[in-house]
């Protein structure tokens, strides 16, 4: 099976390239960027990517590739920081701008490289740097300007190509047509790769990690764990699957109502609900700190599913997650080691769930995907389409939806908010328009007034946006009309909030969730 390699310095859209290589229907891995290109990794393989990074390339205890990159006469492409690495690697020079590239930049196309056939000439690209290739370097030629910076290069004699801009992202216009050149007409790959080939993949590697031990999977009825559920009862015998379902108080409103009925309808024989509201809440008493909350959250679950192992446990048995590659890398766990801790996901970087990792007791199966292969391999699985369909919501429930400290008269109202805010979604025909919607109740109170009455009460913010895979995201275009209505629902049903505001902030330089 051809594939194609990427070599990941620490770039925060490094799984999305693979993503959209094996979209194009070619097998894609990611290795570590120092790692050395041996034949036993240059196997099928047809051509290298290498990622962007957080650092810049004169930066101290920046990463470079092992030299084997450049002799191994596969194409090789760079992007961003991988195509600075690769310039100053052949005598080019890097050094800090003065005006910085961050977002949309038109593409002047300057040469006929296979990069751009069938591009336009002045394409709109998704740039993210603040340095400027002042010396392209050996044997390079410039083959596309933005306004102020180089934006692409190439040299035909090494088979070396690069960008400056991202072309995985979904901002970037014909990103997905530049990666398939470099794919197809560059690299002559062929296309051999699809959801049912990963699910073959992933079930070969279950069997032979589980083996005849147990697996526990902390279910929420989302979409993640939902999928991991029904991959764990399609692989291994149904009596060694136990699925536990911790109420944490922390859910929106009727939910856990929804998961017993939902988990009934999957045929496990091994159900378990735990009611822990009062022991997370406890817990999280008077904490403000959006990690430390995620810490405390982290290891409760794992805490608690140990005070509540049911019958037939033994101390061997294997706890699944529905951990996506986007929870690993905005937690700092890139495959190269040099990604930045973004937020810390409860189920990533809690001590007690990296303690059962270093031990090898893990298994999560999606550590791969993004959501919406995690939703195509649901589909796959014949998971009911009403759960494939929901809106992500995070594992810290409402907990990282309420800004500050947490209590019960907040968890109440940010509840009834959300209710309210989903079902005018579902009922204008929307909800299924949007990638992600939902409430974040602010730590402040403005003033108002009702009738003839001064009242003091809450701020709520209002989040919605569009994103094929969460690593990129854009502000949902509301109509005005939609905005007050909503709006007005809230306020005169939920009379402790007095304010609505509606986030307008893309992804980046905002993250989804607030916290």
């Amino acid at each position: 099976m051809d594939r194609i390699i990427i070599l990941d310095f620490g770039s925060q859209t490094t799984q999305l390239i693979a993503r959209r290589i094996r979209e194009l229907g070619v097998f894609c891995e990611i290795f570590p960027g120092e790692s050395v290109i041996t034949k036993n990794l240059l196997k099928d393989t047809k051509g290298i990517i290498m990622s962007g990074s957080p650092f810049s390339v004169y930066e101290k205890g920046a990463p470079e590739p092992h030299g084997s990159v450049y002799s191994t006469g596969l194409p090789v492409l760079g992007i961003c920081y991988g195509f600075q690495r690769m310039t100053v690697s052949n005598n080019g020079k890097v050094n800090a701008s003065t005006t910085k590239e961050y977002g949309r930049a038109a593409v002047k196309i300057l040469s006929g490289s296979e990069l751009f056939h069938d591009i336009p000439d002045g394409f709109i690209s998704w740039m993210s740097h603040g340095d400027s290739l002042d010396d392209l370097g050996d044997g390079f030629v410039l083959s596309a300007v933005s306004e102020n910076h180089p934006a692409a290069a190439i040299n035909i004699n090494m088979n070396f190509y690069g960008l400056q801009f991202h072309p995985e992202v979904s901002h970037c216009d014909f990103g997905t047509e530049i990666l398939a050149n470099f794919v197809f007409r560059i690299c002559k790959s062929d296309k051999s790769w699809n959801m049912n080939i990963f699910m073959d993949h992933i079930s070969e590697e279950i069997r032979i990690k589980a083996g005849d031990n147990k697996v526990l999977l902390l279910i929420s009825g989302g979409v993640d764990s939902s999928v991991v559920a029904g991959i764990l009862l399609k692989v291994l015998p149904p009596e060694n699957i136990y699925l536990m379902y911790i109420d944490t108080g922390l859910m929106r409103k009727n939910e856990t109502d929804e998961i017993k009925i939902y988990l009934k309808s999957l045929g496990a024989e091994n159900i378990q609900i735990v009611d822990a509201s009062g022991i997370f809440l406890n817990k999280l008493k008077g904490i403000s700190d959006p990690e430390k909350k995620r810490e405390i959250i982290g290891d409760l679950f794992i805490k608690i599913q140990e005070e509540e192992l049911p019958e037939g446990l033994s101390d061997n048995y294997f706890l699944a997650q529905g951990t996506l590659y986007t929870d690993l890398i905005e937690s700092g766990k890139g495959v190269g080691g040099k990604a930045k801790v973004i937020k810390s996901h409860h189920n990533v970087r809690s001590p007690m769930v990296e303690a059962k990792r270093n031990a090898g007791l893990i298994i999560e199966p999606l550590d791969k995907l993004f959501k919406d292969e995690v939703r195509q391999l649901g589909l796959t699985l014949g998971i009911d389409r009403r759960i494939i369909s929901r809106h992500p919501f995070p594992g810290p429930g409402l907990a990282v939806r309420i800004i500050g400290e947490i209590t019960l008269e907040k968890l109440s109202i940010l509840k009834e908010a959300d209710a309210l805010f989903i079902d005018e979604l579902k009922k204008r025909e929307l909800y299924n328009e949007i990638w992600q919607a939902f409430c974040v109740l602010l730590p402040v109170k403005s003033v108002g007034v009702t009738g003839d009455n001064r009242e003091y009460g809450y701020v709520l913010a209002l989040r919605a946006i569009k994103s094929v895979d969460g690593m990129t995201a854009d502000v949902y275009p509301f109509t005005t009309s939609d905005l007050l209505e909503i709006s007005s629902v809230i306020t005169n049903k939920i009379s402790e909030i007095g304010r609505v505001v509606y986030d307008i902030t893309s992804k980046p330089p905002a993250t989804i969730e607030w916290e």
